[in-house]
């Protein structure tokens, strides 16, 4: 078999396994897209032909999200009846393009059911990484765990650290693995020095974290982080230097997803 005949069979089998609820089958999609041995698909070419300056993926939306069709093999292509252009693509190449615009891909859009759309946070844990980032569509809540030691020793440590400016926090239930706190950082400064400072803070305070207790950081300078935006949208800062006193929790809205499909459409 050749190698485009071995992708299409790895990506085509994990496809077929996806339904509403098993986010297990749908990581282990999003692991063959990411795969380069088996992650190829085939991109559809709106404008242009494939290498040329002017080619330009097709657009769909969905639910008021973009995404780029493609297929996922030269047999699906024909099955589809695209009699324009089309390019082969590794899946983690095509993520790294679509993501930063805030496209998904979607996965054989003509076949029975319409296929399956990856949003575009998923492709930005593919070209990033999968296991850098967590498993969605994520829930997402202010915290319910009391623990103000921890809270109180983080904020007088970032009160000595001159790079941070405010400190967020968040409830983040993955739909993959164990739940988590995610400390927000906001810094002045992302120097290397700064950077060692604020880490030397976080190694500081993390022995008041209670045993069995994840702790997570975020960058709230990363604009694709949902994590981050969640935070931005309405969690306010526990520290806040130019407050000059720990400001009290409010209750942040709840999770809207950011661009991850509803579990039933696929």
């Amino acid at each position: 078999m050749s190698a485009s005949g071995i992708a299409a069979g790895q990506v085509e089998h994990m496809l077929r396994q996806v339904t509403p609820g098993r986010y297990d089958a749908y990581e282990a999609l999003l692991r063959a897209l990411a795969t380069p041995a088996s992650g190829q698909v085939w991109m559809l070419l709106w404008h242009g032909q494939a290498g040329s300056p002017d080619a330009q993926y097709g657009n769909m939306e969905v639910e008021g999200h973009g995404y780029a069709p493609c297929v996922t093999s030269a047999q699906e292509l024909s099955a589809s009846g695209w009699n324009r252009s089309y390019e082969v693509v590794d899946g983690v190449d095509v993520a790294r393009t679509l993501y930063p615009d805030h496209y998904g891909l979607w996965l054989n859009p003509h076949a029975p059911g319409g296929g399956v759309g990856i949003p575009w946070l998923d492709l930005r844990r593919i070209a990033t990484g999968l296991d850098r980032q967590p498993a969605g569509p994520l829930r997402l809540s202010e915290p319910a765990i009391e623990i103000p030691q921890f809270y109180a020793l983080l904020a007088q440590n970032a009160h000595r650290t001159p790079a941070v400016r405010a400190l967020r926090r968040a409830w983040v239930q993955p739909a993959l693995g164990a739940p988590y706190l995610a400390i927000g950082l906001d810094v002045y400064d992302s120097s290397p020095p700064a950077v060692d400072a604020v880490r030397a803070m976080m190694q500081q305070s993390i022995g008041a974290v209670p045993d069995g207790l994840p702790v997570s950081t975020v960058a709230m300078t990363d604009e694709y982080d949902p994590v981050v935006m969640w935070m931005r949208a309405g969690a306010r800062p526990f520290y806040d230097r130019e407050a000059h006193v720990p400001a009290a929790p409010a209750q942040a809205p709840a999770a809207g997803g950011y661009g991850f499909p509803p579990t039933g459409r696929y």
